[in-house]
């Protein structure tokens, strides 16, 4: 089994990304990953969808508030 990644409703963050990735983890599905360092200093690889993927770049600066998705900043 594997860790989804994917931000929970109630997560709120922002950060800097570091690194795109993607891969096909259960053979059948792409899923899109950034590794992003937060405000705090932690990095966290998160799991988000293709457009919001393909319209990044390394250094671009997202931003997930409560009850949305990860969105460019």
């Amino acid at each position: 089994m594997f860790t989804s990644h994917k931000p929970g409703p109630d997560d709120a963050w922002e950060g800097t990304v570091e690194d795109k990735s993607r891969g096909m983890l259960d053979g059948a599905n792409m899923y899109h990953f950034v590794k992003v360092r937060r405000a705090d200093g932690q990095s966290v690889k998160v799991r988000i969808d293709r457009g919001l993927w393909k319209s990044i770049a390394v250094g671009d600066r997202i931003v997930k508030e409560r009850g949305s998705g990860p969105a460019k900043a």
